[in-house]
């Protein structure tokens, strides 16, 4: 039975990493030039990227601690995530469809409202299919998959406007594959988890731990800072960067952070989050300053590898993080709430950017940004420096 058990449980987490795999290479063939077709074909201004950027993620927010309080509630966590990986395929016909800026924005909002649904349920389900002490792994073998996807929809998109210049028609076209094997993908994970008979699941922010709480504080704080990966992009292509390499740059992030993302998960199953998370967000905070005050190319290239080192440290730990701390009944929850609170601060966010871009010059958006995430890792290692419970202080140190 034990055999068994573990079985399911690699399998499980294994067929979400290839869910997250292929339906982000259909993602990141579209997303790197997204920001460079929309200023150079539809004519859009930095400050429009942030608003599209900023208004897809925020109004798909709320979605995200939605879905996961109903994942709660009625156990169906794979019926929700099949939705939310649905919207993939949709998001491509509507950007092939736009002939402006708000075809893309409504495409951007279905992509993300979708995003929103199948988030915290699937980020449930890998809790699940996980033993308790090896979550770090889990959750850094499924980001891994998922970078790795990234990375490979990324190479793509160089090799096609490689052979076909300007042709991103072409590109958006075939993203539709990867998407809909993605989707087939889902219908072999298995729920293992029941509806709660008789029972209404509420999630309350009153009930949480104070850490944790103040924790996600300051994941709003350092959101207010994380702007639209689109500005980091159109900034190396500012600096001299042709659109392929610019591409290329996003690339070597992306399998930098796939790379690096289980070894990491494993090391703060040993060690504790509290440390290297800190770490990565002094780590954002460097590569944000970096990019805001330099225009070198060879120091471009280091600070996207120190930007994938930094996502590796602290994108799967602080769901594990999270998970360990809530209650059994309010994984999803906690972890939708986790991302709705990231989500609704990209709105400020990439709109600051994108006005401070406008108004004051391309460096100040990326000052900003490196000074939260300073405050962020200052914030977070007092916070977890001070156990109230110590079982959380165990898991955290």
């Amino acid at each position: 039975m034990e055999k068994n058990k573990k079985t399911f449980i690699a399998a499980n987490i294994i067929i979400l990493g290839l869910v997250s795999f292929f339906t982000d290479i259909s993602t990141e063939m579209v997303y790197p030039i997204l920001p460079i077709y929309l200023t150079s074909v539809m004519g859009a201004t930095p400050a429009i990227i942030g608003i599209i950027e900023g208004l897809a993620e925020s109004l798909a927010s709320i979605i995200k601690l939605l879905s996961g309080i109903i994942a709660d509630k009625y156990g169906n966590k794979k019926r929700l995530a099949f939705i939310g990986y649905s919207s993939s395929v949709i998001n491509k016909i509507i950007i092939l469809a736009s002939v402006t800026w708000t075809g893309v924005l409504l495409a951007r909002i279905v992509d993300r409202f979708g995003k929103g649904i199948r988030t915290a349920p699937r980020d449930a389900l890998i809790a699940e299919s996980s033993i308790k002490s090896q979550l770090g792994k889990a959750y850094g073998l499924h980001k891994g998959f998922d970078l790795l996807g990234t990375a490979a929809g990324i190479l793509l998109a160089f090799f096609i406007l490689s052979k076909n210049a300007n042709n991103y028609r072409k590109i958006f076209l075939y993203s539709l594959i990867p998407a809909a094997i993605g989707i087939i993908f889902v219908l072999f994970v298995k729920d293992n988890r029941k509806k709660i008979s008789g029972k209404i699941i509420s999630f309350n922010w009153k009930s949480l731990d104070k850490r944790l709480k103040l924790f996600l504080v300051f994941i709003f704080v350092f959101t207010l800072g994380n702007s639209s990966n689109a500005f980091i992009l159109l900034r190396a292509y500012n600096a001299g960067f042709t659109v392929q390499n610019a591409i290329l740059l996003y690339f070597l992030f992306n399998i930098v952070a796939s790379v690096l993302s289980y070894p990491f998960g494993h090391l703060s199953d040993k060690f504790g989050r509290k440390n290297i998370l800190c770490t990565g967000y002094f780590l954002y905070g460097i590569v944000y300053f970096g990019i805001g005050l330099f225009s070198d190319k060879t120091l471009f290239i280091i600070l996207f590898i120190i930007y994938g080192i930094y996502t590796a440290l602290t994108t799967g730990i602080e769901r594990a993080l999270i998970v360990e701390i809530v209650p059994e009944t309010q994984k999803a929850s906690a972890l939708g709430l986790h991302a709705a609170i990231a989500g609704i601060g990209l709105l400020p966010a990439s709109i600051i950017a994108g006005i401070l871009w406008d108004l004051t010059g391309q460096s100040t958006p990326f000052i900003l940004g490196g000074i939260l995430a300073f405050i962020t890792s200052i914030g977070v290692f007092i916070i977890f420096s001070t156990p109230s419970l110590p079982r959380a202080a165990a898991l955290c140190r």
